[in-house]
C-alpha cells in the first residue's frame, strides 16, 4: 500500500475518532485561525494593511486587507493553506522531539497576537479568550500527561483540518470556480485555473501530512534525564 493511500486513510480514521471527542468543535477553529494569521502576516511582509480578520462559528474566516500591487495577491493567497499544512507539520515535529510545551506556547501566542492585532468580530473575539485562557491552563496546572494529549488532539485536528479543508476546495473549485476562496484568488492573478490551485493545495497539505506521521509513528525523543554521576580521572605522581 503506498505512502499516499496509507496517509489519507489514517486520517480519515484520525477524523472519524476525533470527532467522537467532546467538545471538538470548538478546537477547529484553530485552523481557521492559523490560516488566517497567515493572510495577515504576509500582508504586513509585503508593505500592505490589515484592516481585520474575522473568525466564524462554522469553522470560515475572512482576512481584510488592502495591497499596493496586483501581484503580492499571488504570495498573500498561497500563504493560508501552505502555512496552515506547514504548522501541523511543526506541531507533530515538536512532539518528536519531545517539546509539546514549545509547540503549545507557539500557538498560544498566534493566538494572542491575532487577538490583540487583527480579530475584530464577536464570535472570533470570545473563541481566541477561552483558547487562550484554556491553553494557560493546560500550560501552567495541568499534569504532563494531560497536556500533552490535550496537544496531539491540537495537532491531530490541525492536520485533518488542512487536509481536508483543502480537498473541500477542489470541490469548490470545481462546482463554482469564482466562489473557490483563495483558488479563485490565484487564478485571477495566474493563469492557472482554481481548479489546478485547489489540486496544488490538497497535493501540498498530504505531502506535510505524510510527513507528520512519520514522525508521529517515529516516537516521541525521550527527555534527556540528569546525569547525576562524575567520572574521576586518577591521579599518578611520581
Amino acid at each position: 500500500m503506498s505512502n499516499l493511500i496509507k496517509t489519507v486513510l489514517f486520517l480519515m480514521a484520525s477524523a472519524f475518532l476525533t470527532h467522537l471527542i467532546p467538545f471538538n468543535h470548538f478546537f477547529r477553529s484553530l485552523n481557521t485561525m492559523i490560516h488566517e494569521f497567515a493572510h495577515a502576516i504576509m500582508t504586513l511582509a509585503l508593505s500592505g494593511h490589515v484592516m481585520f480578520i474575522e473568525l466564524y462559528a462554522n469553522h470560515s474566516g475572512v482576512t481584510y486587507s488592502q495591497i499596493s500591487s496586483g501581484w503580492s495577491l499571488i504570495p498573500i493567497s498561497l500563504a493560508g493553506y501552505t502555512f496552515a499544512s506547514l504548522f501541523a507539520w511543526f506541531m507533530f515535529y515538536a512532539r518528536a522531539k519531545g517539546k509539546e510545551r514549545l509547540g503549545l506556547q507557539t500557538i498560544t501566542l498566534v493566538a494572542i497576537l491575532s487577538l490583540v492585532l487583527f480579530v475584530r468580530n464577536e464570535y472570533g473575539i470570545m473563541w481566541l479568550i477561552g483558547f487562550v485562557l484554556l491553553n494557560i491552563v493546560m500550560l501552567a496546572f495541568v499534569p504532563r500527561l494531560l497536556r500533552d494529549g490535550y496537544y496531539l488532539l491540537l495537532s491531530f485536528l490541525m492536520l485533518e483540518e488542512a487536509v481536508f479543508g483543502s480537498f473541500s476546495l477542489v470541490l469548490y473549485a470545481m462546482q463554482d470556480p469564482a466562489a473557490a476562496g483563495d483558488a479563485t484568488n490565484l487564478a485571477q492573478a495566474t493563469l492557472i485555473p482554481a481548479l489546478g490551485w485547489a489540486i496544488f493545495f490538497t497535493v501540498f497539505s498530504l505531502w506535510c501530512a505524510s510527513r507528520s506521521l512519520r514522525l508521529f509513528f517515529g516516537g516521541r525523543k525521550p527527555r534527556k534525564s540528569r546525569d547525576h554521576t562524575r567520572t574521576f580521572q586518577p591521579r599518578y605522581e611520581e
